[in-house]
């Protein structure tokens, strides 16, 4: 997950991630030289967090936070 420090949606998608137990890598665009650049290449989007599980991009808390409410969130963590 690249994240920032201050940002209310990084809070938020971690909170979900460590309720369901999963073991996550957070990279901080603010203090990760060149991680931005990284994120903006591999996600094409510059606002954080942005997500990835496993190679699949799955977007930003709100993407996140909706997987979990279809019941889809689960399938793509195993």
């Amino acid at each position: 997950m690249y994240s920032s420090d201050w940002c209310p949606y990084c809070s938020r998608a971690r909170r979900l991630l460590e309720a369901k137990g999963v073991a996550y890598e957070e990279i901080d665009v603010d203090v990760t030289p060149g991680a931005r650049e990284e994120m903006l290449a591999r996600a094409g989007r510059d606002t954080v967090p942005q997500i990835f599980i496993g190679a699949t991009h799955v977007g930003g808390s709100d993407e996140l936070h909706a997987l979990e409410a279809d019941g889809r969130l689960d399938s793509l963590l195993k």
